[in-house]
């Protein structure tokens, strides 16, 4: 097999993978229910002049299933951490003492489930499309190596094998989905 053919297999190949890493990444935010300091991830702190994550200016814990405690190493953070909190839209209120921000995780409702359903849909239908994207890219490459010489038979068989590596990740897609909605259904 030629290298270029290779080369154009092995390039859809990571592109689907990175979009299986991409869509797992994106399903560990959406929590059902249970705290989880990932919960803050996305969570960006005004700190000296510059916008940091959440991590990077505090300790964040989970003292019990039903709370997030945030501890910030500058005591003169703790303010602006819970102005980001609540800017962050999380649909979280948090408690400020003094010393330590803590954040309970309200029970989830059924139509709160089913809208973090409908996100990790979303989610699962975007890593689908950067599936798809990474397999037409794979097949035009392909062509065009055909229209360089490469013969037809091998870019045939390239345009074959990408598929069924395609049909393999986004059976996988699935799954994670699939996975992910029991979670979230779960009470």
């Amino acid at each position: 097999m030629q290298p270029e053919i290779i080369e154009c297999f092995e390039m859809a190949k990571m592109g689907m993978e990175q979009a299986l890493e991409h869509l797992d990444k994106e399903f560990s935010k959406i929590r059902a229910g249970k705290a989880h300091p990932q919960m803050l991830e996305s969570v960006k702190v005004d700190s000296y002049g510059s916008l940091m994550p959440l991590n990077q200016v505090a300790s964040i814990n989970t003292p019990d299933p039903r709370s997030i405690a945030v501890q910030p190493w500058d005591k003169s953070l703790i303010v602006p951490i819970e102005k980001a909190i609540m800017a962050a839209n999380l649909g979280f209120n948090p408690q400020n003492d003094g010393a330590v921000i803590r954040i309970a995780v309200p029970e989830l409702t059924e139509e709160r489930r089913r809208e973090l359903v409908k996100m990790a849909k979303a989610e699962m239908e975007n890593a689908k499309i950067s599936i798809r994207n990474a397999r037409r890219t794979a097949i035009e490459d392909g062509k065009k190596l055909e229209k360089e010489g490469i013969p037809e038979d091998a870019c045939k068989k390239l345009s074959a094998d990408v598929q069924k590596l395609h049909d393999d990740f986004i059976k996988k897609a699935d799954e994670l989905f699939g996975n992910k909605e029991k979670e979230i259904m779960t009470i």
